[in-house]
């Protein structure tokens, strides 16, 4: 995760690193780079700033979503530069407890600490629960990992007196990846959970990060002892959409509400699109229907002219209150793609040799003056700290002076090491090569896979995290046989690797290979859609500065997060914005307000307010809060870098 205010480094690395299983389904860690910020003047439109409150220990982007109950607020403790992305650090995630019966005076008193090594991010909710075994409210919370020591699973706590919560379960979930029973017996790491509460009996949907079964539910009829009772995956209904290239299909968050009688529940499933589900029966869930992202990518055309295939990514959504509307959100933090990898030496083919590409971390190649990644490679083995053969020097193979104008120096690192008797060294992170890549004098970083076992498992995916916090190193990821290509060695992906290496097949460290070919094309942050109650898209909204490629780096994310639908108002709804802060949006049946505003698509969404500070803000989470004595509704917004931020319609 790169930082913002940071130096670009010179040099490039081709690098395949640790990261998550092949079996388990490429759930990307977004929650991007936070480059600088977007300013803006405080509040406009119908929304009046209330009050702030900074939470205890925060440091930049450690703080996560947000949910209410009561008069209390539940802000999840996320991962920061301390934590995360320097392994040797332990990190301090958990959930912070915000008194808020005073919405202009709103005090952190207390804080539930997840396991070591385990963060919270997506997953928060308070409920009141009232089944055959419990009655009170309960606060469930996801657990990630942040380092070796992690427990995964969900946590409930009983938080009927909200300053003195107390354990019912913890790191709860599915122990299982397919047939095989996890060990040690921890549970799969979850990156979001809802619950609710169907009467005698209650239930909980989890994110099943590690298995391609991701939809987890779970009987919490007794919180205390919670069930697993199905897992399913959704790619069975052929939801993504192959012709565009989204084939990242898998859960990401969802809902679940009473609608007419049946329990539906909402998901988004990140470029299978968004999807509804009737669980009534949770054990065994109707398919419902899916939505298709529209192409080209309506946003980005609309504000631009520019032609693109969609990205996908479907992050959120919510009912309006009527349940006559859906709004998602998706959420991208690359506001550039890059083209797929071409080799451009080597041995002749009938087509130009060209391989898939993936964003990793470090920095995006549209940091490069041309926007461009291109020259001779270099191969530098795994490029782990402390290994007997280290990364070449650039300038002793590939001088500076022997480059073309515009070319780089490169260097390819692969993922790993894992399963290579002839590297017993141990793995380490992708931004750990990187950054020794860099000290050698390369210009950038790419990162390719390593064996996995046969070629229809290879693809570009490479791992993330431990990028230096001093420098921006522009990375990009391929494939395992690029790695081969580029040196003109025979592809091979068996496991373990070859002993001794027979037949020469993986590049001798220090060895120059073909020159490569790749670029950054804007395509802008991510945006809303909004859909009928049969998940049919009728407009789409981004903030002018999201389609602008002059904001693309430098003014912090600028992707849309999170939506919360007004409770009372069917037409209104909320976003967290990241660094384009809240803003409030109006679903707008009128076909002559929506023209005057120059939206062609009918009913459409316009702004209607917002605030950003002077200062800036990172917004993560928003939720909408009914105070119980005085029913006044209130805007809960989480500020990744402070705390709580609270807001309400103006009169």
């Amino acid at each position: 995760m790169t930082r913002r205010h940071l130096s670009i480094t010179l040099g490039i690395v081709l690098i395949a690193s640790l990261g998550v299983s092949a079996l388990a389904p490429a759930h990307p860690r977004q929650h991007g780079p936070q480059e600088g910020h977007l300013l803006g003047s405080g509040e406009f439109g119908i929304i009046d700033f209330v009050s702030e409150a900074r939470m205890h220990d925060v440091t930049r982007g450690s703080i996560g979503d947000v949910g209410a109950l009561g008069n209390y607020a539940y802000l999840a403790k996320f991962d920061d530069d301390a934590a995360c992305d320097e392994p040797e650090n332990v990190s301090d995630g958990g959930v912070y407890i915000v008194d808020i019966h005073n919405p202009r005076d709103p005090q952190e008193v207390g804080f539930i600490r997840a396991h070591q090594d385990t963060y919270v991010g997506e997953g928060i909710q308070a409920i009141p629960l009232t089944t055959p075994k419990f009655n009170g409210d309960i606060l469930v919370f996801n657990n990630e990992g942040c380092g070796k020591n992690f427990k995964g699973g969900t946590s409930i706590y009983d938080v009927t007196n909200p300053e003195k919560p107390r354990k019912l379960a913890s790191n709860q979930g599915d122990f299982t990846i397919g047939d095989v029973r996890n060990t040690p017996h921890d549970a799969n790491q979850i990156h979001s959970a809802f619950a609710w509460d169907a009467g005698n009996k209650a239930y909980l949907v989890t994110t099943d990060d590690d298995e391609a079964e991701d939809v987890d539910i779970m009987d919490i009829t007794d919180p205390r002892h919670p069930r697993l009772i199905g897992e399913f995956d959704l790619n069975v209904h052929d939801i993504d959409q192959p012709s565009l290239g989204l084939t990242d299909s898998f859960l990401h968050d969802m809902v679940v509400k009473r609608i007419n009688g049946n329990w539906i529940m909402l998901l988004s499933y990140w470029d299978g699109g968004y999807v509804k589900l009737n669980v009534n029966d949770p054990a065994n869930p109707l398919f419902r229907g899916d939505s298709e992202f529209t192409n080209p990518d309506p946003e980005l055309f609309e504000q631009t002219g520019i032609t693109r295939t969609p990205e996908g990514n479907g992050h959120q959504a919510e009912f309006t209150a009527d349940d006559r509307f859906i709004i998602g959100t998706d959420e991208d933090f690359s506001p550039y793609r890059t083209t797929d990898l071409s080799r451009v030496t080597g041995p002749p083919a009938p087509v130009p040799e060209t391989y898939e590409t993936a964003p990793v971390g470090g920095g995006p190649l549209s940091v490069l003056p041309d926007k461009r990644l291109n020259g001779p490679v270099v191969y530098g083995g795994y490029g782990c700290p402390g290994v007997s053969a280290p990364i070449p020097p650039a300038d002793s193979v590939v001088p500076q002076r022997s480059l073309a104008p515009g070319e780089e120096q490169i260097v390819v690192l692969q993922r790993g090491p894992s399963g290579d008797p002839n590297a017993p060294e141990e793995a380490c992170f992708p931004g750990e090569k990187a950054d020794n890549a860099t000290d050698a004098g390369y210009d950038a970083v790419i990162l390719t896979n390593r064996h996995l076992g046969s070629a229809t498992l290879d693809g570009a995916n490479c791992g993330f995290g431990a990028f230096p916090s001093d420098e921006v190193i522009p990375t990009l990821c391929t494939t395992h046989e690029a790695l081969h290509d580029l040196f003109n060695r025979a592809e091979d992906y068996s496991v373990p690797y070859p002993a001794g290496d027979p037949g020469d097949k993986e590049p001798n460290i220090g060895q120059r290979g073909n020159k490569v070919d790749a670029r950054a094309l804007f395509d802008g942050w991510g945006y809303v859609h909004l859909f009928d109650s049969n998940l049919n898209e009728e407009d789409t909204f981004a903030i002018p500065e999201a389609m602008q490629e002059s904001k693309a780096v430098g003014f912090g994310d600028l992707s849309v997060h999170e939506v919360a639908t007004d409770p009372t108002d069917p037409r209104l709804a909320y976003l967290s914005y990241y660094a384009g802060g809240l803003r409030a949006i109006r679903i707008v049946e009128d076909r002559d307000r929506c023209m005057t505003a120059g939206e062609d698509d009918f009913p459409c969404l316009l702004e209607v307010g917002g605030y950003l500070d002077a200062r800036g803000n990172n917004f993560w989470g928003v939720e909408v809060w009914t105070d119980p004595s005085s029913q006044k509704e209130y805007i809960l917004a989480s500020d990744r870098d402070s705390g709580l931020w609270i807001f309400q319609q103006k009169g």
